[in-house]
């Protein structure tokens, strides 16, 4: 009998050995957050948020983002198609490309966006016959978000895809569907959940850019100056609007992370 309660007793106390560490991580992820929002919950909180840097590198925010994540889903979604389900020699190595802009630190991937389509770029000479300069525009904010953003939506796709069972495309073949019925008739249907909860992680990954923004687009305030920026920016002229910037970040993101669990508890349910 006392061998059993020493026993409970010395499992009750290794307990610690998984809180301790669990409660040391997670508040290193809550505190700064914390902090952020202490400090800028302010008579002037609203003042900096309805400013109009801030404003104009809201909506920036907004509108390159959504531009993105509709690029994501138009481009990207044929291709998961097809790594999900057709059979590619190289398919291995096509992954690893697609996957390797998440893994790629953010300034390697803005100075590789700037080698290739700068104007002395390796690209540059040839859209600049078209007439087209990239760096430093909107549209360089938006390809910049897409590099970095897009392996996102194409990786939950691709798992989304590869998760359909078999015998359904099987029976869609017998009933004589074409490929583009089939993909729009029994695909997208039974993957919705799992390709909104892709272009949701897309569009918050956009909402965030920074480091291959700043290389690729700079940061002009009307023209390239997104949230990320303008709270970057902020350090130097005003730390009001980037700690109201910085809250108004932190709560779409949890607005948008709060829908991605809950799709994914549906799909799983």
């Amino acid at each position: 009998m006392t061998w059993h309660i020493a026993t409970l007793k010395k499992l009750s106390d290794s307990k610690w050995i998984f809180i301790l560490p669990s409660v040391f991580i997670l508040g290193l992820f809550l505190l700064p957050l914390v902090a952020v929002f202490i400090r800028s919950l302010n008579a002037e909180f609203f003042d900096y948020v309805f400013s109009e840097q801030a404003l104009d590198a809201l909506k920036l925010s907004l509108v390159t983002s959504a531009i993105t994540t509709i690029s994501a889903i138009l481009f990207g979604t044929p291709l998961a198609y097809i790594l999900a389900n057709w059979k590619l020699k190289y398919k291995s190595w096509l992954e690893l490309l697609i996957d390797l802009p998440i893994a790629l630190p953010p300034s390697v991937a803005g100075l590789a966006l700037l080698i290739a389509f700068g104007r002395r770029g390796l690209f540059g000479s040839t859209l600049d016959m078209f007439g087209i300069s990239l760096p430093f525009t909107t549209a360089a904010v938006v390809i910049a978000q897409l590099f970095v953003a897009a392996p996102l939506y194409i990786r939950s796709a691709r798992v989304g895809f590869s998760g359909i069972d078999k015998q359904l495309e099987e029976a869609a073949n017998v009933e004589g569907a074409n490929r583009w019925q089939m993909f729009r008739e029994v695909m997208l249907p039974l993957t919705g959940k799992t390709l909104l909860s892709g272009a949701i992680l897309t569009w918050t990954r956009a909402l965030g850019e920074f480091g291959a923004t700043i290389l690729f687009a700079g940061n002009l305030e009307g023209v390239t100056q997104t949230m990320p920026m303008a709270i970057y920016l902020g350090f130097e002229r005003d730390l009001g609007v980037a700690l109201a910037l910085a809250v108004v970040l932190v709560l779409v993101s949890v607005v948008l992370l709060a829908i991605t669990r809950r799709l994914e508890k549906q799909e799983r349910d």
